[in-house]
């Protein structure tokens, strides 16, 4: 078991996703002073289930990601910090708020893959596809089709799993899966509904 610093989100972070992160409330800034005293400054994020990111008392999900701290900057305003995304924990116990949230964690072991193979490629093509189809809806928060991902299948597998345009819950549904079959496979299919209710959606509003 290890102690993490925690800090709740309204989203999921993956494994080999970028995180960036505006932090001024205090209880962060003092979280970020700490970890940054560390050799390797890392914290846990969690998916909000209920509540609010700002003054504590939200409801949090069981799984979350650990962000590696890369780069902090401290304009005129809220601290920015830049992170990654690294390996997958399950919450085992909250710890009390001083001053900041903390909690034991036991890490998930990575899924070991040598290669993606046609289950991957199919997964990339449909993920790339649905966020073309959605920027020429006329979305603008979506990543671009053409994002360059990494050769690891593993990384590359979870970096889908961030770029696909679907909501938390969704994300979070990935972040769970036990292997990488099963991530590839709950990815199609989540993405494939998800692509079909766009059209619909845009169909019927024409």
């Amino acid at each position: 078991m290890t102690v993490l610093p925690m800090f709740p989100l309204g989203s999921v972070l993956f494994p080999a996703m970028p995180l960036a992160l505006r932090v001024f409330e205090e209880r962060y800034l003092k979280m970020m002073g700490t970890i940054l005293e560390d050799e390797t400054p890392r914290f846990g994020v969690v998916l909000i289930e209920r509540g609010s990111e700002v003054g504590g008392g939200e409801k949090r999900f069981e799984y979350g990601t650990v962000a590696q701290v890369l780069q902090v900057e401290a304009p005129d305003g809220p601290l920015a910090v830049v992170a990654r995304g690294t390996e997958r924990f399950r919450v085992l116990e909250w710890l009390p708020e001083d001053p900041y949230p903390m909690a034991r964690v036991e890490f998930i072991e990575g899924f070991d893959v040598e290669d993606g193979g046609a289950e991957l490629e199919a997964a990339e093509k449909l993920v790339r596809d649905t966020l073309a189809y959605v920027a020429e809806a006329g979305a603008h928060d979506s990543w671009p089709s053409d994002l360059e991902l990494a050769d690891d299948p593993v990384e590359k597998a979870w970096q889908l799993a961030g770029i696909a345009p679907l909501g938390p819950l969704d994300h979070y549904d990935f972040l769970v899966t036990e292997t990488f079959q099963d991530l590839l496979a709950t990815l199609s299919t989540t993405v494939a509904d998800a692509l079909e209710t766009f059209r619909l959606s845009r169909e019927s509003g024409e």
